[in-house]
């Protein structure tokens, strides 16, 4: 059976969707410092991407910092940015609002510099 190209890969754990680019990521609340953690496997062996940010998570102090993290470190307008799933948990769903082909390259090439 050909391997759907539309799945996202472990080294890409984004996925193209008519609004631009979505993923999931499990967020660290008070961590030491705000940072990308590196991509891994949840339970259902898909990718996750993981990231730390030392706000508290509370008052949506956490989701506003890592929005702000993700903003600033992939170059894109916070404003582009929705917590479509767990808005309140540590595990989330994010889109992206955009060119999905230009937001895949934007980050094809950050996760190259970043050695993600």
């Amino acid at each position: 059976m050909p391997k759907d190209k539309s799945a996202p890969s472990l080294s890409f754990p984004f996925t193209k969707t008519s609004r631009g680019l979505k993923f999931a990521l499990r967020l660290t609340p008070r961590a030491a410092a705000n940072r990308f953690g590196g991509i891994e496997r949840d339970e259902n062996d898909a990718p996750i991407l993981k990231a730390g940010v030392t706000a508290a998570p509370e008052n949506g102090k956490a989701n506003t910092a890592l929005i702000r993290l993700l903003a600033k470190r992939w170059r894109v307008p916070k404003t582009s940015f929705t917590i479509t799933h767990g808005a309140t948990d540590r595990r989330k769903v994010i889109e992206i609002a955009g060119d999905p082909v230009a937001l895949a390259e934007q980050l094809k090439q950050w996760m190259r510099e970043e050695n993600v």
